[in-house]
């Protein structure tokens, strides 16, 4: 026996965190029960199906790193038909992203169909390390430099900066080229840091998370991860959790 939306999730078809949004919206039943409690327990005999779809577990796992490019949206679908990040790999097996990036910021998104893998990846606890390049309209003081050393507080909540450093200053175009590092998820944090600081964000993308890099893919390429890449980073996150 084990809790519905670890099933749902362990079946390749949305994130931990996805499923336990889907029972409690009411969109999940088992054995044509309606099931909208989280500590509900369900075996391999239960037939447990979402908006009236079975759900079939699917044992193959598969994990995608893609470099997203701007004006693609980190969703299975998008209701304005804009291109998703699904668009741009071939799969036949149902995939989605783990977490998400801005529809114009870019860089490393990580694909996967194995839900106990994403919720591990996502879940806020074990502090994932996230590194991003951003391209902001100013340049960096050392009043600036001080706030980010002790951590800077947005909509009430403190973010702490884990690393930092400028790798380019353009005082012709009055433009700084600032890596960052950070362990949080929050929406649009990266922008709203540099916003708190008096600075625009013209670019930005996101290089690493975890212990994991583009190595070279260009804008839109995508690879499977290695089995040692996913290994590393389940012991990674194992270690974390």
């Amino acid at each position: 026996m084990e809790r519905l939306q670890k099933f749902i999730a362990s079946s390749g078809y949305t994130s931990r965190r996805k499923a336990e949004e889907l029972i409690l919206n009411n969109h999940v039943t088992v054995n044509g029960n309606l099931i909208n409690e989280l500590g509900f327990k369900v075996s391999e005999k239960d037939i447990v199906a979402i908006d009236g779809k079975t759900i079939v577990k699917n044992n193959e796992k598969v994990y995608y790193i893609l470099n997203k490019p701007r004006q693609v949206i980190s969703s299975v679908s998008d209701n304005e038909k804009r291109k998703t990040v699904i668009d741009l790999i071939e799969t036949d097996k149902r995939i989605y992203p783990v977490g998400r990036l801005d529809y114009d910021t870019t860089g490393l998104i990580i694909l996967t169909n194995d839900g106990n893998f994403a919720n591990l990846l996502m879940h806020p606890k074990n502090k994932v390390y996230k590194t991003y390049i951003a391209k902001i309209d100013g340049i960096l003081n050392e009043n600036d430099f001080q706030k980010l050393r002790k951590g800077i507080v947005i909509e009430n909540r403190k973010l702490i900066i884990d690393h930092f450093k400028v790798k380019n200053i353009d005082k012709i175009k009055n433009t700084s080229l600032v890596e960052v590092t950070i362990h949080e998820g929050r929406n649009h944090i990266i922008k709203k840091l540099f916003e708190n600081l008096g600075y625009d964000v013209k670019k930005l993308s996101r290089i690493k998370v975890a212990n994991i890099t583009l190595n070279n893919l260009k804008s839109g390429e995508y690879r499977q991860m290695s089995n040692n890449e996913v290994k590393d980073l389940i012991n990674y996150l194992n270690k974390k959790s």
